[in-house]
């Protein structure tokens, strides 16, 4: 035994940079690469080989190879009498010439012979089998000792560990895509049932089809001109689509009324943001300021807006977002009593109520939006799909929205810079 000695003491050594390899968790391959190498050298093993065992298949597929040449089949057939009789074994070394009576030992003794093969070692973690050791002969010739087997066994369970991480951290990514395939799949569904519900609230008026939509999208582009995160933008973009949809419980007569209405019929339709809010605080919505924005959308910085009459910073910011998309959109179309402003008007209109209707940042990341596209520096064509490449391509329109983000100062004293989260 002690002439034995620093075949031991080499063994163990490689059996601590085995557990580290492995607690190291760096590459799959190489860790098993590696191990089968440290496994080898300890002991002087000629030719051998690290197998994963799927379950699924009942195959041991070969992951590392070391001296067994091109005809060493790479993928080895477990039955299910093989499997059990692995089980009952657990993870101790299996004599490959005694094991005959196995049809594992039956079907493939002619490369077992053909290279060797004098060890298998069930890989058995958890009462499961991951993988399994071939190991040929030691360089010596001689027969494996007690101690040695042990020792295999050892490092065995070191690999079989390294197998079992890798084989738990792969179904936690299969499960981790299938959860977020069916995330987007959610978010898609979500995300058309409310385009499909910004299209039916404006089905209600035949003189602002598509308005929804259209201020769905100004939101969208609003935010991303704010650099918003793209949860946050979606959260915007969702908010414009929903903004009017208090409108469905107002009388069509009152929304398709090809004059201005009175006093009467304007107190109704005033009515529709508390009730858009009403409809959707009743909703588990994703984002949470989507109710926000369909209450507070007509609220002004100065007050002057409504239902609550808001101050500034009583007003949640995507309100403020979707106030200027919305208004911009009322600008930009056909009414039944009033033609859609020129251009140049639309941007004077944003340049004068900045800091009293309109917060002054969100005027100038919707101007500078514009005007990049103007200037074709973004490969978008947003706006021009929008508003149309006649009404984008008005004379002097460029110069009158460079004049207005001149004149424009970021904020004003009426003016809550909010933080870019996206809301107050």
């Amino acid at each position: 035994m002690i002439e034995q000695s620093p075949k031991l003491i080499h063994a163990f050594g490689a059996l601590a940079e085995l557990g580290q390899e492995v607690a190291n968790k760096n590459n799959f391959q190489e860790t098993i690469r590696t191990s089968l190498h440290l496994l080898s050298g300890a002991l002087g093993i000629m030719r051998g080989g690290v197998a994963r065992y799927s379950r699924y298949a009942r195959e041991m597929n070969m992951l590392a190879i070391r001296g067994l040449g091109d005809e060493f089949p790479l993928s080895l057939s477990v039955c299910v009498e093989d499997e059990r009789q692995f089980l009952t074994n657990g993870l101790n070394a299996i004599d490959a010439h005694a094991a005959r009576v196995l049809p594992f030992f039956q079907v493939y003794a002619a490369s077992f012979e053909r290279r060797h093969i004098e060890l298998f070692i069930p890989l058995i973690i958890r009462d499961e089998i991951v993988g399994g050791l071939f190991l040929g002969e030691k360089a010596t010739g001689e027969p494996y000792s007690s101690y040695e087997k042990e020792i295999i066994c050892a490092m065995g369970r070191h690999i079989g560990v390294a197998i079992s991480q890798r084989n738990l951290l792969a179904e936690i990514e299969r499960h981790s895509e299938e959860n977020r395939r069916l995330f987007e799949d959610l978010r898609r569904t979500y995300a058309d049932t409310v385009k499909a519900f910004a299209t039916a609230i404006d089905c209600k008026d035949k003189y602002t089809e598509g308005h929804s939509v259209r201020v769905g999208k100004y939101t969208e582009l609003i935010a991303r001109e704010l650099e918003w995160s793209p949860e946050q933008i979606e959260g915007a973009a969702t908010a414009g689509y929903l903004h009017d949809v208090g409108k469905l419980t107002v009388e069509r007569k009152i929304i398709n009324a090809p004059y201005r209405i009175n006093a009467k019929e304007s107190a109704e339709l005033n009515k529709h943001p508390s009730v858009g809010y009403e409809i959707l605080q009743a909703i588990h919505h994703p984002f949470t300021d989507v109710p926000l924005a369909a209450k507070y959308h007509h609220e002004r910085l100065d007050g002057r807006g409504y239902p609550d009459g808001l101050y500034d910073r009583e007003i949640p910011y995507i309100a403020k977002v979707v106030n200027l998309a919305d208004s911009f959109d009322a600008m930009t179309t056909d009414r039944p009593y009033k033609a859609r402003r020129a251009a140049i008007d639309v941007v004077d209109d944003l340049r004068r109520n900045a800091g009293k209707q309109f917060a002054p940042e969100l005027v100038i990341a919707f101007l500078r939006g514009v005007l990049r596209e103007l200037k074709s520096e973004t490969k978008d064509r947003r706006f021009r799909r929008l508003l149309g490449r006649e009404y984008m391509e008005a004379e002097g329109l460029a110069p009158a929205i460079t004049g207005a983000l001149n004149e424009l100062a970021p904020t004003s004293s009426l003016t809550y810079i909010a933080a870019r989260s996206g809301s107050e």
